[in-house]
């Protein structure tokens, strides 16, 4: 291509690329936005000139950055199968770029049935680049899946590429072994695919396979549950723990000593307290004589799932003994007068109730299987939204009045 030539087209991508600036557009202005978002897709086509390409991919990830922009290539299919295919071409396409802009548009759920409608075989595709272990761009790849498998149809699409995956080893097998090998892929951390295990265990299949006593799964996982470099993994982890606590039938097998779930559940829950020699009996040998510096989980989201994840544990009455016998109220009752977030803390205050509470009534021992009476539901629903509304008037107030620091004294 000639220099002129070059220029030219140059020039199209930039004038094509500066819809992004548009906000809220008349029917004409967003006839004129659409047009121009079009002429991106010759520059983003297998073939075209890498640094072209490369413009052209920046202009989209720019475009995906605002509400309208997202809107407006969520109605350009040729555009995001392009978009597609660019994220996952090799060098020197600017694939990091391409699937940036699909993370920015998976992030809003109402764009997935376009982005799937676009491109039906996305999650296989990305699927196949998360787990490729010398891909560079893998960790992007993980976070469109991440942002896509929250909501139902396209979980349900990862799960039927994870088990239409190669023969050999199942595709929820790989995933897991990304995730707990440190060093999968030296190029990229696979933070995202904590999540990614999160979302598929909301799946009765995915909490099949994870529970399955043979695989050795989460075991496996138990040690993410501290992993100090990532909030995301962490949480992730500890959200896919706390799903399968709702399989009832496994507490035993969880509680016991084949995985011992309990003690990884309430370490980072844990602070540096000095318990009484009686007390400390009480607790796992891994609770026992913490040291002085020992940290409590830094995220009040992963807390309440932590504090959830026990909840479920104590559904029914043997779990509810071996929880009790497990010192976990000592650990729970000293979170509770730490814990500086009103939402975890009233999950904590439910936790503790259950376990210093009378047992239920003969036939409503298992509390996930109580059938609740309508009104009684409404009822709770009630003083639930209202506890919330307490939660959040409280919260405004600490923040429009801070409490002032005496001089000197260092902050909480």
């Amino acid at each position: 291509m000639r220099g002129g030539s070059g220029e030219a087209a140059a020039d199209a991508v930039s004038r094509a690329g500066g819809v992004g600036t548009a906000g809220s557009l008349t029917p004409e202005a967003e006839a004129e936005a659409e047009a121009e978002a079009a002429k991106l897709l010759p520059f983003l086509a297998p073939g075209a000139r890498a640094d072209l390409q490369e413009a052209a991919a920046r202009h989209v990830l720019a475009l995906t950055g605002s509400g309208p922009g997202r809107t407006l290539l969520a109605g350009q299919a040729a555009l995001l199968r392009a978009l597609v295919e660019l994220a996952a071409a090799p060098a020197p396409a600017p694939a990091r770029d391409a699937a940036r802009a699909l993370v920015n548009l998976a992030a809003d759920p109402s764009l997935h049935e376009s982005l799937l409608a676009a491109a039906p075989g996305l999650p296989a595709r990305l699927l196949g680049r998360a787990l490729d272990p010398q891909w560079p761009w893998a960790e992007e790849a993980a976070a469109v899946l991440a942002n896509l498998s929250r909501e139902p149809a396209p979980c349900a699409s990862l799960m039927e590429a994870l088990t239409a995956a190669e023969p050999g080893e199942a595709g929820l097998e790989r995933l897991v072994r990304a995730l707990c090998t440190p060093g999968y892929n030296a190029r990229a951390p696979l933070h995202y695919l904590g999540p990614v295990l999160s979302n598929l265990s909301q799946r009765p299949a995915a909490r099949a396979f994870l529970l399955d006593p043979d695989r050795c799964v989460v075991q496996r996982l138990l040690p993410l549950t501290q992993y100090p470099d990532s909030t995301v993994r962490r949480g992730g982890v500890v959200g896919t723990l706390r799903n399968c606590c709702f399989e009832h039938r496994h507490h035993k097998w969880l509680l016991g000593p084949e995985v011992d779930i309990l003690p990884f559940l309430l370490l980072p829950l844990a602070g540096p307290e000095d318990f009484s020699e009686e007390e400390m009996e009480r607790l796992p040998v891994d609770l026992q004589y913490l040291p002085p510096d020992k940290q409590r989980e830094p995220d009040a989201d992963i807390r309440k799932m932590l504090i959830e994840a026990i909840m479920l544990l104590t559904a029914t009455a043997p779990g509810r003994r071996q929880v009790r016998d497990q010192g976990a109220y000592l650990i729970l009752r000293e979170l509770h007068s730490w814990e500086p977030e009103s939402d975890v803390r009233g999950t904590c205050e439910k936790l503790i109730q259950v376990l210093i509470g009378d047992e239920p009534e003969r036939g409503m021992e298992n509390l996930l299987e109580v059938q609740v009476p309508e009104d009684v539901e409404r009822q709770l629903q009630e003083l639930d939204r209202q506890e919330q509304e307490q939660q959040e008037r409280e919260q405004r107030e600490q923040e429009l009045s801070p409490e002032p620091h005496a001089e000197g004294a260092a902050p909480t």
